[in-house]
């Protein structure tokens, strides 16, 4: 998941990707996933062009990559680590964990190693609120998280 190396190339591959779409009932969400697919994140310069292809206002566009967790506006490391920051997690210890990880891990929110190897993301609910605090490395989701399990979680997966 590489960016093109041009303006030119973003534009031409974004275009093929919408005329892939266009015709389908809400090829929103769809053209999304493959830009994010492509490139890793969904491009901020994207935004404007997909609005205009779909009749949409690029707030709208914007709005959909915003809400939805998956989309990100942003190049993010090769894995992601994300801590849920819903209220059943708080309530649980959330904010403290969080504190923990990311002096541990010596990353803020958004932020990814050096390396490119690692981004700590917030989310706002991973469905675990029966086994709060929760998190979520890749695929694998992990409830009752301690900094020992995140740890753990960060060696397995190498980054």
């Amino acid at each position: 998941m590489t960016l093109p190396a041009t303006d030119a190339d973003l534009l031409l591959r974004l275009d093929e990707i919408i005329a892939a779409h266009k015709g389908r009932e809400g090829p929103l969400l769809p053209i999304l996933h493959d830009l994010q697919a492509e490139w890793g994140h969904v491009p901020e310069a994207a935004e404007p062009v997909i609005a205009a292809a779909l009749g949409l206002t690029r707030a709208e566009v914007h709005g959909v990559v915003s809400f939805y967790h998956d989309f990100r506006d942003h190049p993010h490391g090769r894995h992601v680590l994300r801590l849920c920051r819903a209220e059943a997690c708080q309530s649980m210890g959330a904010d403290e964990l969080a504190d923990k990880v990311r002096a541990a891990l010596g990353l803020d929110w958004h932020e990814t190693t050096p390396d490119g190897r690692l981004t700590l993301e917030p989310v706002f609910c991973l469905g675990l609120c029966a086994c709060a605090p929760s998190a979520q490395m890749g695929e694998t989701l992990v409830g009752r998280v301690t900094l020992d399990k995140v740890q753990k979680l960060v060696a397995e997966a190498g980054a």
